[in-house]
């Protein structure tokens, strides 16, 4: 299997609904170094998995919509707890979603898993994995 990432990153506020949350049910601000990984069991025939700059950009337009605001206040995420590991799975699909549709170029016709990680320190992070089909 090959694979290739890119990386990027973002800052958001949110809080959280919940007892289980503690202080995080109130209103805080994280940073996440996003890493998007591209999944495939071959190469096209210039010998690329995927256009590493069409990745790049692609990432850059998922994450510039949640970029520098509070999530508690954007539509798509009403009555959700923006958990590091429920961002992974909304910006996995999102990336799936370009694969499937061309914005990746051809090269995204052969992504077959996309792995997302958000790292939130040096010493927690989540992620999600999962296939590109829809």
């Amino acid at each position: 299997m090959f694979s290739l990432t890119v990386v990027d990153h973002i800052m958001i506020a949110h809080s959280f609904r919940g007892a289980e949350f503690g202080p995080a049910q109130r209103l805080h601000g994280a940073t996440f170094v996003v890493e998007a990984e591209f999944r495939a069991p071959k190469l096209d025939h210039l010998h690329l998995l995927i256009d590493i700059g069409l990745a790049k950009d692609e990432l850059r337009k998922i994450l510039s919509a949640l970029d520098y605001r509070n999530l508690d206040e954007e539509q798509v995420f009403a009555g959700k707890n923006t958990t590091t590991e429920y961002l992974c799975l909304h910006i996995h699909g999102l990336l799936a979603a370009a694969c499937r549709d061309g914005r990746m170029g051809p090269g995204g016709d052969g992504v077959t898993g996309i792995k997302v990680l958000l790292r939130e320190s040096h010493i927690a992070w989540a992620a999600f994995e999962g296939p590109v089909e829809g």
